[in-house]
Formats: C-alpha cells, sequence, structure tokens
C-alpha cells in the first residue's frame, strides 16, 4: 500500500512539473533539448571550433559563412548568464570535443541583476573557465568580450571591469585568447554605434557581426 501511495505522489509531482514548473527549475531547458535531438540526428564532428554564450550567439544566422575556414558548431541559446552555460555544460560543450571554445557571456548576468559587482561574474567566468580545462587541458579557450549595448549603457562601468577582469586571468593562463569587440563599436564619442543594433537597441544587425567576424577570425584555430 505504502509503494501505491509512493508512486501516486511521484506521479503527482511529474503533473506538477508538466504544467510548466518544471521549466522554470530548467531554464532554457527547450533549447537544450533541440541541440540533443538535432545532434542525434546529426552529430557535429570532433575537434571543431565551439561557440556557446548567449543570444548574439545564438541570432548569428550566418556564423558558418562568415568563418568559412573552420568547422563551426554555435551553441548560443536564449537570454543566458554564465550559470546557465555552467549548468549545461555536459549537454552543450563536453558531448562535442572541441579544439576550442569561444565564450561570449556575462551580459546577461549584470541585466538579471544589476547590483552584481564585476567580480562575481570574473569568478563565474573563472568557474567555467576551469570546468573545461579540467575536462581537456589542451582546449583553446577564447572570450569575446562584452559588448557595449545601447540598451545597457548605465551599466557599462560594470562590464567594463569584467571585462579587464577576465582579460587579465586569461593573460595567466595558456593557450587562451580575449577578443575586444568592445573598442572597436564604440564611436568617437566613446559612446556605442547606435547604427549597429537593431531596434532593441541589444542584439545587433549585420553591420555589428562584420566588427564580430573581424575581430574573432584571428584568434580562431586552423
Amino acid at each position: 500500500m505504502k509503494s501505491i501511495f509512493k508512486s501516486l505522489f511521484v506521479f503527482f509531482i511529474l503533473l506538477q512539473f508538466g504544467s510548466g514548473n518544471f521549466a522554470t527549475a530548467q531554464p532554457f531547458i527547450k533549447e537544450i533539448k533541440a541541440f540533443q535531438t538535432a545532434d542525434s540526428i546529426l552529430m557535429p564532428p570532433s575537434r571543431a571550433i565551439l561557440f556557446a554564450g548567449s543570444s548574439s550567439f545564438r541570432l548569428w544566422k550566418n556564423i558558418e559563412s562568415d568563418f568559412p575556414r573552420h568547422t563551426i558548431i554555435n551553441r548560443g541559446f536564449g537570454g543566458s548568464s554564465l550559470p546557465d552555460v555552467i549548468r549545461y555544460t555536459e549537454e552543450i560543450l563536453f558531448p562535442y570535443n572541441p579544439k576550442q571554445v569561444v565564450i561570449y557571456c556575462g551580459e546577461n548576468d549584470f541585466a538579471a541583476d544589476p547590483t552584481l559587482s564585476s567580480d562575481s561574474v570574473v569568478e563565474r567566468f573563472k568557474t567555467l573557465f576551469q570546468m573545461i580545462r579540467k575536462r581537456n587541458k589542451t582546449t583553446h579557450i577564447a572570450f569575446v568580450s562584452m559588448k557595449p549595448s545601447p540598451s545597457r549603457w548605465k551599466m557599462k562601468n560594470q562590464m567594463i571591469a569584467a571585462n579587464e577582469g577576465i582579460k587579465q586571468y586569461l593573460k595567466s593562463q595558456r593557450r587562451t585568447n580575449y577578443v575586444d569587440v568592445w573598442t572597436p563599436m564604440l564611436a568617437e564619442n566613446g559612446e556605442p554605434m547606435k547604427d549597429l543594433f537593431l531596434s532593441d537597441n541589444l542584439h545587433m544587425n549585420a553591420k555589428g557581426y562584420a566588427i564580430w567576424q573581424k575581430a574573432i577570425e584571428p584568434v580562431l584555430k586552423k
């Protein structure tokens, strides 16, 4: 009898999760499952270059053609923050055994918590970095600096400090690159060039991605 009640209780809990709470407990799970479904149909090749991070990568629709000399796997998802990328390393990073990981993340960390310190974001990046290195010591790791989004310009000091902290950390590590996209996206007055962005003043148009392509291409591994 107890086993019956226990089974009913578990079933009830699963029903509750199925009503939407499960998505809250596991943010972006639908996108992660979509990656896994795509992999089950055609698994990307091992030792490719993996782009991991938030929607600035997810929305880069022609990323493969922008880097024609490289095999690219794009695993940018949603409005992810560094803890989200850390949460899903087993699903979106490690299965591919990439020779290089290119990371864009951090903006959403500050957007989710405007009081978050730049040091906290640097520590989050270090956690992700060390997880990758623990799994594969030879993997090259590149960080693309947080961009100067007009809609988040009030957070510029935090992002500048976090960018600098991550840059300095990468200097102390082997097989790393820091890619500065902040500077080339600024106008002469030191503010973001708004013509690089969509109407939301957050995501980029083709002109913005052209700047990224030019900055990232030199650090990609052959």
